[in-house]
């Protein structure tokens, strides 16, 4: 790798905090609705788009030969084999009813590989940082805060805690809250945060047993999907039975019992 993954991550935490404190900035003027996205209740706010303008342009900054995908804004296609991966707030609907579960999500690529992660608790100013390293151990580096992360141990079916998520779309909602109606008396809990990339961080810290979601795009998962699987856990995108991408993860340990679990109750198309 002739990038260093390391400086990806810092870059990308330099660019998050900043966002945070303009997203923050927003919530305190009172947070509109600038636009809907797939359905009426997939909103972007001015926040969303204010966000993304700002991470480009400190990235390109840098960097200015890199590629940037985003969810808000158009494709930057680079040369450097770089490429970034932003969701400038994922869990916007949090963020406009003032809950504070949202985050800024900052993903690096090197020639296809994820190598650095960067999920920024936007409401509680906790960083969550990733980073590939084949000099440590494990192959890199996942912390909060500068402390390590791990994953939680392991446990039978019936005593993990499961996070998921619904889509905006009304039928695929149907098929998953029948396919979570299934699965919530063989676990010991189910959890809806609403932010895909705090739920990938809160499972590297040991905070959930697994997490199963339908409809979530590479941004919502890249950077948190990196730092949980440096933690200790297994990531696999999987055909929904909604039609569109599952994304499953659970620590290492038990995660056949955990796949299992999941294509059993009807979240999958296989």
């Amino acid at each position: 790798m002739t990038v260093a993954a390391r400086a990806l991550a810092d870059l990308a935490l330099a660019a998050a905090r900043e966002a945070a404190a303009l997203i923050r900035g927003y919530a305190e003027q009172g947070v509109a609705v600038a636009a809907t996205k797939t359905s009426d209740v997939d909103v972007v706010t001015l926040a969303d788009r204010a966000s993304e303008e700002l991470i480009r342009a400190r990235l390109l900054a840098a960097r200015p030969d890199d590629s940037i995908l985003g969810e808000e804004g158009d494709d930057v296609v680079g040369t450097s084999g770089v490429r970034w991966i932003v969701d400038p707030i994922d869990g916007t609907v949090n963020f406009l009813y003032g809950l504070q579960e949202f985050s800024v999500s900052i993903a690096a690529e090197v020639d296809g590989e994820v190598v650095a992660g960067v999920v920024l608790d936007a409401a509680n100013d906790r960083a969550y940082v990733g980073f590939v390293d084949a000099d440590l151990p494990g192959g890199g580096s996942a912390t909060r805060d500068g402390r390590l992360l791990q994953v939680r141990g392991p446990a039978p079916v019936a005593q993990r805690l499961i996070a998921t998520g619904f889509s905006y779309s009304a039928e695929k909602r149907a098929v998953q809250a029948a396919a979570t109606a299934r699965l919530l008396p063989l676990v010991r809990d189910i959890r809806r945060h609403g932010s895909c990339a705090l739920e990938l961080c809160h499972l590297a810290e040991g905070s959930l047993d697994g997490y199963v979601e339908e409809g979530v795009m590479l941004w919502d998962h890249a950077a948190g999907g990196l730092i949980a699987r440096l933690a200790g856990a297994r990531l696999e995108v999987l055909p929904g039975a909604g039609g569109t991408d599952l994304v499953v993860c659970g620590p290492h340990h038990g995660f056949t019992e955990l796949l299992e679990l999941i294509r059993s109750v009807g979240f999958t198309r296989e």
